[in-house]
This record gives structure tokens, sequence and C-alpha cells, in this order.
């Protein structure tokens, strides 16, 4: 028979916890929850008589875990991970082409080697459903605490995680940021030093996307300022297009470059050189799942055959 404790702790109540101490704002957490605000505080008055100690406190505009609430936070994220284990545990029982795969990608990666993939893995193994979403980096490391995506594809390394001891990664490639512009006094250059390319404008990717945290942190660590940005835009494409329309400057993995620059549009690496690793991303042993396992070794097969960039130039050949 279902209690009323067992009804306070619920997985929705401690996911409404959750949001709420991520947040520190019950109006952005009603709406990223899906609920009204009143059902909310509703939900945590309850939590709260239950433990018997206020888990939230104001000071003025601003929330604040008290110390019952992170004696909370903690024992939530350590019944979240049991649960995560045990269900890991089950699932490297199971078959190799049975089952399914959720794939959280980053908006920012050119993702057609992996939509090509999944379509020729599926040719072969009927038995798996393969979901891809396409998430920003908050929702990718989100969904992967949450155990609600079982690969993510994200770029390494990333200095927002400071906790890596439940992940694990699988390196793809090593990418190079390239400097892409269509100033004929740089054409000549291989390699492009920092401060030469602030003579015009950047479009660049949203403040909080991987790509241009990378970006401010290399000028930041030579001691000039950062571009200046006339536009964002959430795709490599849609930053490839803006700069060939405008010839405003931008910075692209060399991977997207290599695959969709028609020539009109003139690159030079950084100096000194940015880059960073593009990998998948699991909960440990994640990689131990039979499904996952098969997965995984059929994307190192498919990419065997010749290598990432080749594959893109391929696919957008064919398309």
């Amino acid at each position: 028979m279902k209690t009323k404790q067992d009804t306070i702790f619920s997985s929705k109540t401690l996911s409404y916890f959750l949001q709420l101490a991520e947040t520190m704002s019950y109006t952005q957490a009603a709406q990223i929850l899906g609920i009204t605000q009143p059902a909310l505080t509703q939900q945590i008055k309850k939590l709260e008589r239950t433990v018997g100690a206020p888990l939230f406190y104001s000071v003025g505009k601003k929330l604040h875990l008290s110390d019952a609430g992170y004696t909370m936070l903690d024992a939530t994220h350590q019944i979240y991970e049991t649960l995560n284990k045990a269900a890991d545990e089950i699932q490297q029982t199971t078959s190799a082409t049975q089952g399914s795969i959720s794939i959280g990608i980053l908006a920012s990666i050119e993702s057609s080697v992996f939509a090509s993939f999944i379509t020729e893995y599926y040719e072969h193994n009927h038995g798996i459903k393969l979901t891809l979403h396409s998430l920003t980096r908050k929702e990718i490391w989100e969904r992967l605490e949450n155990n609600t995506i079982d690969l993510a594809v994200t770029y390494l390394p990333d200095e927002s995680i400071k906790n890596w001891k439940p992940y694990e990664s699988k390196k793809i490639i090593t990418e190079d940021l390239l400097f892409i512009h269509n100033n004929e006094e740089l054409s000549k250059r291989k390699r492009i030093r920092l401060k030469d390319t602030l003579t015009n404008d950047w479009v660049t990717y949203p403040p909080q996307y991987y790509v241009n945290d990378v970006i401010r942190e290399a000028y930041k660590n030579a001691l000039i300022d950062k571009p200046t940005s006339v536009a964002h835009f959430a795709t490599p494409a849609q930053l490839f297009s803006f700069a060939n329309k405008t010839d405003v400057y931008t910075a692209l993995p060399m991977s997207f470059v290599e695959a969709h620059n028609n020539g009109r549009l003139m690159t030079a690496l950084f100096e000194p050189e940015i880059k960073f690793d593009l990998s998948f991303v699991f909960r440990k042993g994640k990689n131990q799942i039979p499904r996952i396992a098969n997965f995984l070794n059929a994307f190192d097969e498919y990419l065997s055959e010749a290598d990432y960039i080749e594959h893109l130039k391929k696919i957008n050949t064919e398309n």
C-alpha cells in the first residue's frame, strides 16, 4: 500500500526539488517543469514538512539552500545515482540488437555524419530504436546526469563540468578551430595571430556555447580584447552562411569548413592553435551495455572506412 510519505518522496517531488535547487528561482523552475508556481511551492512545502526543516531561505529576492537543503540535495543525488547504477546493471544483461539508444548531440556540431551513420546502423539493426536529440551544452549535461540520454556527442575538455567521476569519454577526432575570412591582405597566411583577427567584426555562436567559450578564453589568455560580435547563430551552417554573405569574420571547426567551403572564404589556423576534442560522453559503465557497446564499435568501423572529414565531404556531396 502506498503511504503518504511514499507519495511525498516520489520521483516527481524530488525532480521538482532538484530543479528549484538548480535554478534558485520558483518562477524559472516552474516554467521549466511546465507547472504553475503555486503548484511547485506546494510540493516544496510538503517536502519541507516531511523532513521537518526548511530547505530554502530568501535574502531579499535571492533564494538560497539551507543546511537541510544541502543535505537533501546530496541525498537526492545519491538516490538518483543508485537508481541509475541499478538501471545500467540491469541493462548490461540485455541484448546487443534489441532496445533503445538515446543520443544527445551538441547543437553547434555538424551532425550529418551521425545522422548518416544512424541511418546505416538501423538498416542492419532493426531491433534498435535510435533517438537523436539536438541539445544545448547545459541540456546535454543535465540529461547525462539524469540518465535520460545514453550517449552525448560534445566537445571536450569542458571546464564548466567540475565533477567528472560519474562519466567517461571516447574521443572521435581532435578538431582544429579555423579562422574564416575574406580579407585579401590575410589571404597568404596559413596561420594568424589572435591580434590580427580584430580588424573586422565577427559572427559567433551564442555567448554560452562551447566554441564561443573556447574563443573567449584564448583571447583572454593572450591578454587582448575578444572579437566584437555583430550576430550570434546556433549552428555552423548559419555562421558560415552569414560570414559568406557579409564578409565578417568567424571561426569554425575544420571538419565543417573542409566539407562545406566553396572556396570563396579563406581560412587560417590560429596562432597559437585552438584545438578541442569531439567525443562521445556517457555515464561510467554505460559502454558495457551490449547495445551501447555494439553501437560504439559499429561507429568506429564506419569511420575506419575513411577519415571523419572525408565522411563529411562524401555525405554533403551525396546530398
